[in-house]
């Protein structure tokens, strides 16, 4: 169960020691991760859309739209850090999001759209920063003290662990 849940292993583990090479490979990872989600998702039908991941897991769909408002809040949180010294960020309730009339009755193209725009925006942001900026600091009232070089790897993480979600859905039902 749990290689259905993590495909690419357990959660982002924090980083005592970030190098350049490395923010720049989450931020690649970033900027490819729209295309990546939209190909996992190519052709999929409105009953494929509607199937979870894994047993008691998100639909696809609900996959794609949390990855669209996850990427909207981690992008929020960047904005607090960059602005705000140490701030207390808000929880984002993913399950019950999951469970709001959007997630079934927005098209998929929506959410596709508005994930694509958060990461083109953040990849944008990113780049812009100095060195220094990256040691800014956000804290989550759950997970505690995230510097934004770390952050960033989370990101890069959170994109690409969903998307294998999708992927390998895809190759045990051969779709």
């Amino acid at each position: 169960m749990d290689k259905l849940r993590y495909p690419i292993g357990k959660v982002y583990e924090i980083q005592d020691k970030v190098t350049p090479e490395q923010k720049e490979r989450w931020i690649g990872d970033i900027a490819a991760s729209p295309s990546k989600l939209r190909q996992a998702i190519n052709g999929l039908s409105p009953e494929q859309l509607d199937t979870p991941y894994r047993p008691d897991g998100w639909t696809v769909r609900q996959v794609v739209h949390h990855l669209a408002e996850g990427q909207m809040v981690a992008y929020t949180r960047f904005k607090f850090a960059l602005t705000e010294n140490n701030p207390v960020v808000a929880i984002q309730q993913e399950d019950l999001w999951a469970g709001l009339p959007d997630y079934q009755d927005v098209p998929i193209e929506d959410a596709l759209a508005l994930f694509q725009l958060i990461q083109g925006r953040l990849v944008t942001l990113l780049q812009g920063l100095k060195p220094e900026d990256f040691q800014r600091a956000y804290v989550h009232p759950v997970s505690g003290t995230w510097t934004l070089e770390n952050a960033v790897g989370l990101i890069a993480w959170h994109g690409r662990h969903h998307t294998a979600q999708i992927t390998s859905l895809r190759e045990r039902m051969g779709w």
